[in-house]
């Protein structure tokens, strides 16, 4: 039998979809596949939640399953409707469609009344002990914690004390619920977890002031997975010491043979950038970035700012994987993974960052010719368009150099170039004003190398990107580079804000471009030739053009990997 060599080579699964192939051939759960991405609507996604919704989205439509969105909303004082909004916004323009949306709020009267159950069983109490004496008393990981002196009273006074928490009269700290599960236990999160505690001086964004006692993540999160019939609740791995306490909530309350099981994964860290909520929230309020969607930010709001795509994201994710491992991924791995995508997708358009004027001296002086240009060589269907030539031109400033090295291939005088999609021309020399300083650049044209003509085909080793001064436009650019020195930010013992890379945007004005793109849309992305990948900021107006470069064409990544192979 001849092997189908055409056939895309099938792809190893990971230990997560392993896994649920497994429980499906089981026949765990009825053969039911349901997943839950369950962000808390305190801050705005970044790519390493990219990650969990890729995962959790993924697998549900993998296997023909769901995928709800749940926001675990249990601590109003940082939780908002704009974090709810734009989390949406975000899932959607990762290219998913969640089933339903839950919110753990929608679950506040069943988790008390659970929490209310297990303190008539004698397996939950009122503490009224300080957080800092509870810490204490939690003891070390080699050594077993100290009871709780209100851990052993009367099930009717922890009920009372328990229902006055929500009335409002009882101050913030004054009062917690806790679990009584084993305060020898070698697992931390056993000994006596906190259930409840009070929030007085913030409403809540759904229920308002209802209530004033909340129920703890490690609570409310297992539970809320039960209520909705999660059969994979996926997590990163600084939720794997938690699982013990996930299934013994479940334990107390299941009333079948079902319950979710939790795996965990590796979480995402990347070089030269941070993934906590605080100090990202740090970066914002004290203005050291524009705001969330910064195109320096890791969030998705500001990788879709900068010009990343949903492709270039999903790229990325199917490149790193999942583990049960963390690490940090080398930055230079998804900005590889956005040249990937942008390559195939991005027009080739003609920007001239830092222009000189260039003049094809015998080129007819009232003289403006139509040619045509490919708009991406690497999609044929993409086709062409028309770019105007004329006598004068502008160029890179870097392209030029009077007295220039051996091996500068570039514009030098006695030297031919091409002048991409049109003449290869000649330097002749250069205008300098009194002071030295070049004026401009003169060349003459050689009218049988255009395409189609009989010469159009002599090699010359340089090519060159130009823009005609007839109808080029102004425009600024935002060059953008990693928002930090050092490698691993989060792990450097410095104020992470003394870390910050100085040069990470550099605004440059002054430049041209096409005509055509003043009339593109928000976030459109092309490769400016030779230079790099860019987008449109949503910041243009009709008078001032502004694009945000995305990634340089140089690919260092993918060099450094092929030198190491």
């Amino acid at each position: 039998m001849e092997t189908n060599t055409t056939e895309a080579p099938k792809k190893s699964l990971n230990f997560i979809e392993a896994m649920v192939e497994q429980d499906l051939r089981e026949g765990r759960n009825d053969g039911r596949i349901q997943t839950r991405f369950p962000p808390e609507p305190n801050g705005y996604l970044h790519i390493g939640h990219a990650k969990a919704i890729c995962l959790d989205f993924g697998i549900a439509e993998k296997y023909n399953g769901i995928c709800n969105l749940r926001f675990d909303d249990t601590n109003p004082v940082k939780e908002d409707v704009e974090y709810v909004d734009s989390i949406m916004e975000d899932i959607q323009w990762l290219g998913y469609r969640w089933e339903n949306v839950y919110y753990a709020s929608d679950y506040f009267q069943q988790l008390w009344d659970l929490a209310e159950k297990l303190i008539l069983q004698g397996k939950a109490y009122v503490d009224e002990q300080s957080a800092e004496t509870i810490a204490k008393q939690k003891g070390t990981p080699t050594q077993a914690g100290t009871e709780s002196p209100y851990r052993n009273r009367p099930a009717e006074e922890s009920l009372a004390l328990f229902r006055k928490m929500n009335t409002g009269e009882v101050a913030p700290g004054a009062m917690v619920l806790r679990a009584k599960i084993d305060m020898a236990s070698s697992n931390m999160h056993m000994r006596d977890p906190i259930m409840y505690r009070i929030i007085t001086d913030h409403p809540h964004h759904r229920t308002g002031w209802t209530w004033k006692a909340y129920p703890m993540y490690d609570y409310a999160h297992g539970q809320s997975d039960y209520f909705e019939g999660v059969t994979h609740s996926l997590c990163t791995l600084e939720f794997e010491v938690h699982r013990p306490l996930y299934d013994w909530f479940i334990d107390q309350f299941k009333d079948s043979d079902y319950r979710p099981r939790q795996t965990e994964f590796n979480r995402l860290n990347i070089t030269y950038t941070v993934m906590s909520k605080r100090k990202m929230l740090q970066l914002v309020e004290e203005g050291l970035v524009s705001g969330w969607d910064d195109p320096r930010m890791p969030t998705l709001c500001g990788l879709r700012r900068r010009g990343y795509s949903p492709e270039a994201i999903h790229n990325f994710i199917d490149k790193i994987g999942y583990t049960k491992y963390d690490g940090i991924i080398d930055v230079g791995l998804l900005e590889h993974a956005a040249r990937e995508t942008l390559n195939k997708t991005a027009t080739r358009v003609n920007a001239v960052l830092n222009p000189v004027k260039l003049v094809v001296t015998n080129y007819p002086d009232n003289q403006v010719e139509k040619l045509l240009t490919e708009n991406n060589p690497e999609d044929e269907s993409a086709g062409t368009r028309e770019i105007l030539f004329s006598k004068e031109l502008y160029i890179e400033w870097d392209d030029f150099m009077e007295e220039a090295p051996k091996k500068f291939f570039r514009m030098t005088p006695g030297q031919e170039v091409r002048l991409k999609s049109a003449y290869i021309v000649k330097c002749t020399g250069c205008k300098k004003d009194a002071e030295g300083n070049i004026e401009e650049i003169y060349c003459e044209y050689d009218a049988n190398t255009k395409s189609g003509m009989p010469d159009a085909n002599r090699k010359v080793k340089g090519t060159l990107h130009w823009l005609s001064t007839q109808n080029a436009i102004p425009a600024e650019v935002r060059l953008y580079d990693r928002l930090f020195n050092v490698e691993n930010p989060s792990a450097d013992e410095r104020d992470f804000r003394d870390l910050l890379n100085p040069d990470s945007l550099k605004t440059v004005s002054g430049c041209f471009v096409e005509p055509w793109l003043k009339n593109q849309p928000a976030l459109a992305h092309f490769q400016f030739q030779r230079t790099g990948y860019f987008n449109i900021d949503p910041d243009t107006t009709p008078e001032r053009l502004i694009f945000n470069r995305t990634v340089s064409l140089k690919d260092s990544w993918a060099k450094e990997k092929k030198a190491n192979a």
